[in-house]
């Protein structure tokens, strides 16, 4: 049965993390804004969004389907992250401090598809 997502803590985390990314890309430079600052953006909505659609499915295999999905995102994005800090567009201290973010996605991730595969 269908529950409320945003008590999850893996949405809760992962919802942080996008507030984190959009924060960090309001200064990146006016010709990434087609680029980098918006495929950042884009995967770093897909992770939460796809842990509620996948909830939303009401089935578990569905659901670690999503799952999955929302852990390709988090890949991209961490990639992006490394991608914008190497072009100086964030700072060593930012960048460590939204990668533990990610990497905290990616553990709650990781146990709740660990978790529906035995199932």
């Amino acid at each position: 049965m269908y529950q409320d997502t945003s008590k999850l803590l893996a949405w809760q985390k992962a919802h942080q993390l996008t507030l984190k990314i959009y924060e960090a890309t309001l200064n990146y430079p006016k010709e990434e804004l087609y680029g980098l600052t918006s495929q950042i953006r884009r995967a770093a909505v897909s992770i939460p969004s796809n842990i509620v659609e996948g909830k939303a499915r009401g089935s578990n295999l569905e659901y670690r389907r999503f799952l999955l999905i929302a852990r390709g995102s988090l890949e991209e994005v961490k990639y992006q992250l490394l991608l914008s800090k190497d072009l100086c567009y964030l700072e060593e201290k930012r960048y460590s401090e939204i990668v533990n973010i990610a990497l905290d996605v990616g553990r709650l991730l990781n146990g709740l598809i660990q978790s529906l595969g035995r199932s």
